[in-house]
C-alpha cells in the first residue's frame, strides 16, 4: 500500500558556503607580511544558492549536473549532514540517506562483524540486524565467506556486501524521505546486479518522497518525475526530465 501524497521536503531559499583560507597558495614571505600586517585571506566557496524546490511522497526528483554542480552537497544539507548558511529546509518523516561510498566497511573484520557494524551504523539494533542476518548473507550470495576478513574480498564481493547491508537496512526503516546518490550500480556479476536494479526499483517505487543523484541521465530518465539541473550550486534549469535532460546535454 502506498503512502498518502505528503509535502515531505520543502527547501526554501537554500544557500551554503563554506570559508576557505586561501594562504597555503602563498609564499613564505608573503605569509609573513600578511601576518605582520593582519591581511586575511579568505573567500567563501559556494556550494548551494538560493535553492527552492519541494518533493511530495510517491515523487522522484533527480538531480543532474557536472561534478562539482552542487548535487552531492544538496542531499548532504537534506540529510542534516551540513548545516545551511541561510534558507529553511523541512523534511517530514524519516529520512535516509544513501551514497555510493561504502558506509562503514572495516577490511580488517570478518564479513559477520561488518554485518553488525553497517547494520549499526544505519540505524539498526542489533537485535534488528540478528533478525536480517541471514536475508543479508543470502542476499549477497556470500555465504560461504561469513567468517572471513574483509580485507580477503574481491572488490565485487565488497560492493556486494556493502549493497546487501544497506537494501535490507533500508527496507527495515520503511523511510519517508529517502536520498540517493549513487548507488544503483552494486558491483558484482551481471546475476547479482540484476537482483540489485530490481531491490533499488522495489525501493524507488515504495511511496517515499526520493531525491536521485545519478549522473547517467537514462536512470534519472527511467525512475524520476522531475529534474532539476545544477550548476555552480545553483538551479539552472528544472522541469520535466525530458526537456531539462536535453537542455543538459545540448549545452
Amino acid at each position: 500500500m502506498t503512502k498518502d501524497i505528503i509535502k515531505r521536503i520543502e527547501v526554501s531559499n537554500l544557500s551554503k558556503s563554506f570559508s576557505a583560507d586561501c594562504r597555503s597558495k602563498l609564499g613564505a614571505l608573503s605569509v609573513f607580511i600578511n601576518f605582520v600586517t593582519f591581511k586575511k585571506y579568505k573567500k567563501d566557496i559556494v556550494i548551494a544558492e538560493n535553492i527552492s524546490f519541494d518533493v511530495c511522497s510517491g515523487e522522484v526528483l533527480g538531480l543532474i549536473g557536472k561534478n562539482g554542480a552542487g548535487k552531492s552537497s544538496l542531499l548532504r544539507l537534506i540529510a542534516e549532514i551540513y548545516r545551511p548558511t541561510s534558507g529553511k529546509i523541512k523534511t517530514h518523516g524519516s529520512v535516509v540517506y544513501l551514497t555510493g561510498v561504502e558506509q562503514g566497511i572495516v577490511p580488517k573484520l570478518t564479513m559477520r562483524e561488518n554485518i553488525h557494524l553497517m547494520g549499526s551504523v544505519l540505524g539498526l539494533s542489533q537485535k534488528d540486524i540478528r533478525k536480517k542476518f541471514e536475508d543479508i548473507v543470502e542476499f549477497s550470495g556470500l555465504c560461504d565467506y561469513v567468517d572471513m576478513k574483509v580485507y580477503q574480498f574481491s572488490t565485487g564481493m565488497v560492493s556486494r556486501l556493502n549493497f546487501s547491508v544497506m537494501i535490507n537496512c533500508v527496507n527495515h526503516h520503511n523511510p519517508d524521505v529517502l536520498l540517493i546518490d549513487e548507488v544503483l550500480s552494486a558491483g558484482g556479476d551481471a546475476d547479482f546486479q540484476e537482483k540489485a536494479t530490481q531491490k533499488m526499483e522495489e525501493l524507488i517505487k515504495g511511496g517515499a518522497a526520493v531525491v536521485l543523484v545519478s549522473h547517467d541521465v537514462a536512470v534519472i530518465k527511467k525512475y524520476c518525475n522531475k529534474v532539476l539541473w545544477l550548476d555552480g550550486g545553483t538551479i539552472k534549469e528544472s522541469g520535466e526530465p525530458d526537456v531539462v535532460i536535453e537542455k543538459y546535454q545540448n549545452a
